[in-house]
């Protein structure tokens, strides 16, 4: 109820605008610990939902999705709310403003949001220092994934040395790392998700892995794919990453606004509601392709408890949220993990 009132009040202004205003205040609220504290407690996800994957334990399968904490500056609070794992960035080598606003659109009838936000973000340097900041506060925090894109000017023969440099630097202080090739929102970038420029990101940042110190030697790289994609394309993708990615997330944000009639003329990704059935059919043909034991995150669409578990049946190992946690609130996560432990 308190968080309707608020959401209410938040909706009121542009999406950006009440996302920024969100921000400000989880900022002043991870500057007491005691009051982090508090509601890590309300909020930490139930016993018995725990889930090991990659070496690493996950407090429970639910997590919060890359591009609601940009520049890894929430992650405290966002942690004490009882997500399983958290996902920062999109973070790119340099700096970047990303596209010209308004760039971030809602669709509440529809729980929908649209976003061309354009890879907005401080840069992997500053990013690293935050994280470097965070890993050695003593805050007890879940599995820290970045995920990594390249800035718009790099040119698709040169993205392989692009994410190559930026995993060198955000990568040694992430728990994992996920290869963002899918957003609609750089022109061309969607082109990195064929075999020839997919297979040379990954080598080239398997390479600059083997460097790193244990035990982020041993972390998963895992490559984020568009809902987009045809059923060869994806025959594709799961080619590759069969033989050089550790995980896949299925799905980015879609292109096509055909379920929201006022989205039609709004560019950018599709995210939340009329996402989830074409984001759940790339999940089960990942899952039928890449075989019962390769890790896979679902994401896209999920708004409630029946969402996650259709989710899981279609093959996630984890799911993930982002718009479903800006309808649902801050109490969303630890009631998916609740659910899941009941069902389970």
């Amino acid at each position: 109820m308190i968080y309707s009132a608020i959401r209410q009040l938040l909706f009121l202004v542009d999406a950006e605008s009440a996302h920024e205003i969100a921000e400000r205040q989880i900022l002043r609220i991870q500057t007491v610990r005691s009051l982090v504290d508090l509601i890590a407690a309300a909020c930490r996800p139930p016993a018995g939902g725990s889930i090991n994957l990659w070496g690493l334990t996950f407090r429970s399968a639910v997590g919060l999705a890359a591009g609601f904490d940009k520049n890894a500056t929430m992650v405290r609070l966002l942690a004490a709310l009882g997500f399983g794992f958290i996902e920062v960035g999109t973070v790119t080598l340099e700096p970047q403003a990303g596209n010209p606003r308004p760039r971030l659109f809602r669709f509440p009838a529809e729980r929908a949001l649209v976003n061309r936000l354009g890879f907005n973000n401080d840069g992997a340097r500053v990013v690293a220092a935050r994280l470097d900041v965070l890993r050695s506060g003593g805050d007890d925090l879940p599995p820290l994934f970045v995920n990594v894109g390249k800035n718009r000017e790099v040119p698709l023969d040169r993205a392989s040395e692009a994410y190559r440099a930026c995993y060198e630097i955000v990568g040694p202080l992430a728990d994992g790392v996920v290869v963002n090739l899918s957003s609609p929102n750089t022109p061309g970038l969607r082109d990195l998700q064929r075999a020839q420029h997919l297979t040379a990101i990954l080598e080239a940042m398997r390479s600059a892995r083997t460097s790193f110190p244990e035990p982020a030697r041993r972390q998963p790289i895992l490559v984020k794919i568009a809902p987009d994609l045809t059923d060869a394309e994806i025959v594709e993708i799961c080619e590759v990453v069969s033989r050089l990615a550790d995980g896949l997330v299925a799905t980015n944000t879609t292109t096509d606004h055909a379920a929201v009639a006022a989205a039609r003329d709004v560019a950018g990704g599709l995210s939340g509601a009329p996402l989830f059935e074409k984001s759940t059919y790339v999940l089960r043909q990942v899952r039928r392709l890449l075989g019962p034991s390769y890790p896979l995150i679902g994401v896209g669409g999920i708004m409630n408890a029946e969402d996650v578990r259709k989710k899981i049946e279609a093959g996630a190992n984890l799911v993930q949220l982002y718009t479903g946690f800006i309808y649902g609130g801050p109490t969303l996560p630890r009631r998916l993990a609740k659910d899941l432990v009941h069902r389970s």
